[in-house]
């Protein structure tokens, strides 16, 4: 155990995030995505797992330690339903509370259809599957910066 560390954010997900670098994106996936491939691609080469926990309760664990992107509005995605693509299911209200909460002010993630989510992901720096059986329970954010101390 490490103080001030998320319990939920086990060594292999923390060693990822502390290597991704400005700009690379992360893909949070729920059981149904096809994790194991996909990540196979990325730059990691390999998946990683959070998988007792809901893509609510991972994305605050990570959210807890990775600052999000300030320089683009594709800071976070979700993806689309698929056929009704303005729909917001209830695990992507809460993962957009989770960011709201760690931003300190809403800011809104876009939508990505299915198959562009799948071509993203497999250019991602890593892909993490969470125990999520709901579906649209997948998720892109990309790494920001954080500024010296004044």
């Amino acid at each position: 155990m490490l103080k001030g560390i998320d319990n939920r954010l086990n060594a292999e997900v923390l060693a990822c995030l502390r290597a991704m670098g400005h700009g690379d994106m992360l893909i949070v996936a729920d059981t149904n995505f096809p994790s194991d491939s996909v990540a196979r691609a990325t730059v990691t080469g390999k998946l990683l797992r959070m998988e007792n926990l809901t893509s609510a309760e991972a994305v605050n664990a990570i959210l807890s330690v990775l600052p999000l992107d300030t320089f683009v509005d594709d800071f976070a995605g979700r993806m689309e339903v698929v056929g009704k693509p303005k729909e917001i299911p209830p695990v992507q209200k809460e993962v957009q509370a989770e960011i709201d909460r760690a931003e300190g002010k809403p800011r809104k993630m876009v939508r990505i259809e299915r198959f562009a989510f799948y071509d993203m992901a497999r250019k991602s720096y890593a892909v993490i599957q969470t125990g999520e059986r709901r579906f649209y329970g997948c998720f892109m954010f990309r790494k920001g910066v954080i500024p010296p101390e004044s």
